[in-house]
């Protein structure tokens, strides 16, 4: 599994970095980080999870 963000999409708000924080961050100007993007077998759950509830739709699975 392989996770995405869209740039022009992603307005920062962390609801990703809070339900996932081993796999995003944001960095000191607020730009979401991918930290983990091939995402390990523990944390596809929540990374499931993480993206469904992107309140701009700004994350994308590759499954």
């Amino acid at each position: 599994m392989r996770v995405r963000v869209d740039p022009l999409v992603c307005e920062a708000n962390a609801v990703c970095a809070g339900l996932a924080p081993e796999v995003f961050d944001l960095d000191d100007e607020d730009v979401l980080q991918i930290l983990a993007p091939d995402v390990p077998p523990e944390e596809q759950d929540r990374v499931r999870h993480a993206v469904r509830s992107c309140p701009k739709a700004a994350l994308t699975l590759d499954e």
